[in-house]
């Protein structure tokens, strides 16, 4: 197929089928069970297909839109043999996935026309949020991009050593304040240096608190009207990190998250230790937010931008 056309470098796309091997290998021992003694896609089939998905992370709503298309292609082809069943699927879902019209980049990039690109980071405790931006940050830099971090998450002392240990290893400044101070006058004070270092990039780590959605709200909210005290029209980007190996718990961290503050991009990490990537699929279906990042493995290089097809390629190959 024209839409799986080679446009990662081949180490790339090897860290990404590694990533979801786990995934790949829970996924077929289920399709497997499901075809079993059937030659022919029916009813049956299709019955178990379902519940493959769903069981798979997939969630229920992109699960029935990729039963929809099957169904539509049997009644059209009258006959389909269960041994193309993993063909249709990958053409399934990567056609579903193409209506969304995001994941087609291919490298992480920032827009040329904001300076200092502006991403606040936000996400609960413990799913991958300060290894995610630290990995950012190094892609960035070799981009020779100038990178400032804001260490805003002031709630706990153990987040701001967490960015600091990343921010000596990618070699970037990073600013930060005591534990218990305004996370806004941290982000004030990291746009500051920023302007003043002429920094093309900023990457602000935030709370990760959801047990109150009002007080998470308001802080949020006057983290970026500080900001824009300094660099108007900030953040440009509000990065969701979710932890995939969460599965269905993702989706909902999700849309607490877009209730609590205006999400505009996710990531979804610790893709290579789950057997639930499926649901990168679900996530990128059902959100009208684009899911820009997924992590597939622990190397600092192992945060790749998330291109569909790419994705859609590497869960679906067998042969490799």
């Amino acid at each position: 197929m024209s839409l799986f056309k080679k446009i990662f470098s081949s180490d790339k796309k090897e860290t990404l089928d590694k990533g979801l091997e786990k995934t790949k290998t829970s996924f077929f021992s289920k399709l497997g069970k499901a075809v079993a003694g059937k030659s022919k896609v029916d009813d049956d089939v299709l019955d178990n297909l379902e519940e493959v998905l769903v069981t798979s992370d997939v969630g229920v709503d992109t699960t029935l839109k990729i039963i929809e298309r099957i169904e539509a292609r049997v009644a059209k082809d009258k006959y389909m043999g269960t041994d193309e069943l993993n063909g249709i699927l990958r053409e399934e879902i990567a056609g579903l996935l193409s209506e969304t019209h995001t994941g087609n980049d291919t490298e992480i990039q920032i827009p040329k026309d904001k300076k200092p690109y502006v991403i606040m980071v936000v996400g609960v405790n413990g799913v991958g949020k300060t290894t995610t931006i630290g990995k950012l940050a190094y892609q960035f830099k070799k981009q020779g991009l100038k990178v400032v971090l804001g260490a805003a998450d002031t709630f706990r002392a153990a987040a701001i050593d967490q960015l600091q240990v990343w921010a000596d290893r990618v070699d970037v400044p990073i600013i930060k304040q005591q534990m218990g101070s305004d996370p806004a006058s941290v982000a004030f004070d990291t746009l500051s240096s920023a302007v003043k270092q002429d920094a093309d990039v900023v990457i602000i780590d935030t709370a990760g608190r959801l047990h109150n959605k009002v007080n998470l709200m308001n802080e949020l909210t006057k983290v970026k009207r500080v900001m824009r005290k300094v660099v108007e029209d900030t953040p440009h980007e509000v990065l969701l990190v979710l932890d995939g190996s969460t599965g269905q718990n993702a989706f909902e961290q999700a849309k607490q998250f877009t209730k609590a503050t205006e999400v505009t991009s996710l990531a979804v990490t610790k893709l290579d230790g789950t057997a639930k990537g499926g649901v990168v699929i679900g996530i990128s279906d059902q959100f009208q937010i684009p899911v820009k990042y997924i992590g597939v493995g622990e190397g600092i290089e192992d945060l790749q931008v998330f291109n569909k097809y790419e994705f859609v390629d590497s869960f679906f190959n067998i042969n490799k």
